[in-house]
């Protein structure tokens, strides 16, 4: 099985930023072979490739040994058509993203809450200063 990022740089790729080696992992112990057009790029980025497993978060054997699993924390394996090999591809999971979604709205919803309280404590002390104001100048009549 061949891990596929072990001659991937940066920038292999516009708009595809999760695929890039982690800052410090070219110092790897693996020896790289000699960087080839061909080696250099994945083979799902060139190739018909099939989705062998579907995205499933990365165990910590993983997390460890293969760099995919450093962006998102989850990868995929894929099975390449013409050149029958087995890589791995980071990937976002829809449950990863929900929970983050839910994170950001439940976040939302309580600066809201923070901020109607602000704002009626406010109009509550400007209530004042307006009702003491115009008790002063019935007063001064």
């Amino acid at each position: 099985m061949v891990l596929g990022a072990g001659t991937r740089g940066y920038g292999q790729g516009v708009g595809d930023r999760n695929q890039g080696l982690e800052p410090g992992a070219a110092l790897s112990t693996r020896a790289a072979p000699a960087a080839s057009p061909t080696q250099a790029t994945p083979c799902w980025r060139v190739e018909d490739f099939v989705v062998a497993q579907e995205c499933g978060r990365c165990s910590s054997f993983q997390a460890k040994t293969v760099p995919e699993c450093g962006p998102t924390g989850f990868v995929e394996r894929i099975s390449c058509a013409a050149s029958k090999r087995d890589e791995f591809k980071s990937c976002r999971s829809a449950v990863m993203e929900a929970h983050v979604f839910w994170r950001f709205v439940g976040t939302m919803m309580c600066v809201a809450a923070v901020f109607a309280v602000l704002v009626v404590c406010r109009q509550r002390v400007l209530d004042r200063k307006a009702l003491e104001k115009v008790r002063k100048q019935i007063e001064s009549i």
